[in-house]
C-alpha cells in the first residue's frame, strides 16, 4: 500500500512524527490512510454544503476501519462566471484541479481516496486525477439543486437567463425580473436542469464511479448525508479487494457512459470531458463514435432545458439506474463492467425499475430513437463539432440562413440585446475557443437572449467557444479547429450562407471553395496578448474535437 512510504519502518520515523505533529494516534497511523477531496468553499452554491458530505464520508471511512484525512479542490461556478473574464477560467480548473489532486495524493501516499465534488469543471477534474493516481477511488457529489418555482411551475438557472432575454424584449417588466432572481435557485446544490455539474455526476454513476443517487439525490435531502457515509465505507471495501479506477473506467465503460449520455440528454460539454478522462485512463475516444452510440440509442429523458422535469424528477422517478435498467432491455449497456460498489453494472441495475414514465420514457416510446447529442462535420467543422439535439426545436434541426459574425461573446450579446438579431440568422462567435478565449467560454449569455426574445425557432448560434448545459435551441459548439487555429471559422464573413443539417450531422459553409481557398491564403488568425496560467493553457491545449486536453 502507497502508507507503507510514508508510515513503514524505521526510516520514516521522521514521516511518522510529522503525522504525530497531525495528531494522528499510532492506531491511525496504522490504518488505510484515506484521502478525502473536499471541493467546500464559500462562493459556489453547489459547494457550500459540501462540509457536511465531508463530515460524513469521514464517518464512514472511520466506521470501516480507515483513516480519513481531508485536503481541498478548487471549483469555479460557471454561472457567477458567465459573460466576462472569469469564463475563462472556467474549463482551465479542470486541469489545475486533476493537477493538484494528483500532487496531494501521490506526496502523501495515500491508499485511497474519496472524491467529493459537484459543479462542471470539478467532477471531470477528479475523475482526470483518479485515472492518473490509480488507487482505490469512490465519488460522491454534493448533490443537484432543487427546482425554483415562479407562478407556480417550475425553475432553473436557464430560466434565469432567458427572463434577461425577455426582459430586453420588452416581455417582462422589473418585477418579474426580480420574482425570478428571486426564486429561480432556492437550494444549495449544482443548478437544477440536467446542465454540465448534474451530467457529469450521472455520468459518474454510469461509468461505475459513484454509487446510486450520486447524480440524482437533491443537496437537501438527508439521504444525500446517508450516501457520502455509505460512500466512505465503500472506499475501504475496494482497498481491501484494490479495485481500482483504471478497473472500473474500461473503454466499455466509458461506452456505457456516451449511451447512458444519450439517453439522458446530457449537456455538450459531457462531448469535451468524457474524452479528456478516456485520455487519463489510456483510451482513444472519438467524437465519431458518440453518432454511433446515438444512432442506437433512444433519448429517453427531456430535464431542463429540454424539457419542464428536473433532477428531482428523475431521482424521484428511480435515477440514472432506473434509465440504465430501460436501456438494457435493448442489450444497449456492457453490463460486466466492474463498479465500485465491488459488483458489476448489471448487478447493480438489477430490479432498478423506471418509477415515473413521464420522467424516463420507456425504452419502446421514446422521445426520439436517437440520442440527445450530435456531432456534426463539414467544410466549417473537418474536426467536428456538437449540439445538444435534444433541446432543438423540430423547425431547426435544419436551418440555412446569412452569417451574422463576431470575434468574441461581448460584441454577439450587444447586438441581440440592440435587436439588430433577425429571423434567419446564423450568429457567428469566434475566438472563444481553447486557444483563442483562452479557455473555451460558455456562451449561455447570448443564446438565453436568443431564447428569451422569442428567436429561438429561427435563429442558429454557432462558435468554436461552447455552450452551458442550460443552453437550449440551435446552438453549435467546439467548432474545430478554431479560429486562432486556422479554422475555417475564422474566415467566415458577414452575409456568407451556413447550412445546419442536424439529422445529417453536417454544417457547411456554402460558399464556393476557390473562393474558400483564395481566403485561406491571406488569412492570418488574431492574436491576444496573454500572461499568467492563460498563457501556459493557451500554450499547451488541444482542440475541442479531442477533450481540450493539454499537451
Amino acid at each position: 500500500m502507497p502508507k507503507e512510504n510514508v508510515v513503514d519502518g524505521v526510516q520514516n520515523a521522521p514521516h511518522r512524527s510529522l503525522f504525530h505533529a497531525l495528531g494522528l494516534t499510532e492506531e491511525e497511523q496504522s490504518r488505510p490512510l484515506i484521502g478525502i477531496v473536499s471541493s467546500y468553499n464559500e462562493i459556489v452554491p453547489g459547494h457550500m454544503n459540501i462540509d457536511k458530505i465531508v463530515n460524513a464520508v469521514k464517518l464512514g471511512v472511520a466506521m470501516a476501519g480507515g483513516t480519513p484525512i481531508v485536503f481541498p479542490a478548487i471549483a469555479v461556478c460557471d454561472g457567477i462566471a458567465m459573460g466576462h473574464t472569469g469564463m475563462k477560467y472556467s474549463l482551465v480548473t479542470r486541469d489545475l484541479i486533476a493537477d493538484s489532486t494528483e500532487a496531494m495524493t501521490l506526496a502523501h501516499g495515500f491508499d485511497g481516496l474519496v472524491m467529493v465534488p459537484n459543479c462542471d469543471k470539478n467532477v471531470p477534474g477528479l475523475l482526470m486525477a483518479a485515472a492518473r493516481v490509480n488507487i482505490p477511488t469512490v465519488f460522491v457529489s454534493g448533490g443537484p439543486m432543487l427546482a425554483g418555482k415562479v407562478e407556480g411551475r417550475k425553475t432553473s438557472l436557464s430560466s434565469m437567463f432567458e427572463a434577461v432575454g425577455s426582459y430586453h424584449a420588452g416581455k417582462i417588466d422589473d418585477a418579474k425580473l426580480r420574482e425570478y432572481e428571486c426564486k429561480t435557485c432556492p437550494t444549495c446544490g449544482s443548478c437544477s436542469g440536467m446542465y454540465t455539474a448534474n451530467s457529469m455526476n450521472c455520468l459518474t454513476e454510469a461509468l461505475g464511479m459513484g454509487l446510486r443517487g450520486n447524480g440524482t439525490i437533491p443537496a437537501v435531502y438527508s439521504a444525500r448525508i446517508e450516501l457520502a457515509k455509505h460512500a466512505g465505507i465503500a472506499v475501504m471495501d475496494m482497498v481491501h479487494k484494490q479495485i481500482r479506477p483504471r478497473d472500473i473506467m474500461t473503454k466499455e465503460a466509458l461506452m456505457n457512459a456516451l449511451t447512458v449520455d444519450m439517453a439522458l440528454g446530457c449537456s455538450t460539454n459531457s462531448m469535451l470531458h468524457l474524452p479528456a478522462i478516456a485520455h487519463e485512463c489510456g483510451v482513444a475516444l472519438d467524437l465519431d463514435l458518440a453518432n454511433e452510440i446515438s444512432a442506437k440509442t433512444p433519448n429517453l429523458c427531456h430535464l431542463a432545458p429540454a424539457g419542464r422535469t428536473y433532477m428531482e424528477d428523475l431521482d424521484e422517478a428511480g435515477g440514472v439506474y432506473a434509465v440504465m435498467h430501460e436501456l438494457n432491455k435493448k442489450g444497449l449497456l456492457h453490463t460486466d463492467c466492474m463498479t465500485v460498489t465491488g459488483k458489476t453494472v448489471g448487478e447493480n441495475i438489477a430490479g432498478c425499475i423506471n418509477l415515473d414514465t413521464e420522467v424516463i420514457r420507456p425504452i419502446d416510446h421514446p422521445y426520439s430513437e436517437t440520442g440527445g447529442i450530435a456531432v456534426l462535420k463539414g467544410n466549417l467543422a473537418p474536426e467536428g463539432c456538437v449540439v445538444k439535439r435534444s433541446a432543438v426545436l423540430p423547425e431547426m434541426l435544419v436551418h440555412e440562413g446569412p452569417a451574422r459574425v463576431f470575434d468574441c461573446e461581448e460584441d454577439a450579446q450587444a447586438a441581440i440585446n440592440a435587436g439588430s438579431i433577425v429571423a434567419g440568422d446564423v450568429v457567428v462567435i469566434r475566438y472563444e475557443g481553447p486557444k483563442g478565449g483562452p479557455g473555451m467560454r460558455e456562451m449561455l449569455n447570448p443564446t438565453s437572449a436568443i431564447m428569451g426574445m422569442g428567436l429561438g425557432n429561427s435563429v442558429a448560434l454557432i462558435t468554436d467557444g461552447r455552450f452551458s448545459g442550460a443552453t437550449r435551441g440551435a446552438c453549435i459548439g467546439h467548432i474545430t479547429p478554431e479560429a486562432a487555429s486556422g479554422g475555417m471559422i475564422g474566415i467566415v464573413e458577414e452575409g456568407d450562407r451556413i447550412c445546419i443539417n442536424i439529422p445529417e450531422n453536417t454544417i457547411t459553409l456554402k460558399v464556393e471553395k476557390t473562393i474558400l481557398e483564395e481566403r485561406m491564403k491571406t488569412f492570418v488568425p488574431k492574436k491576444k496578448e496573454l500572461t499568467g496560467y492563460l498563457k501556459r493553457y493557451a500554450s499547451q491545449v488541444s482542440g475541442g474535437a479531442s477533450g481540450a486536453i493539454l499537451n
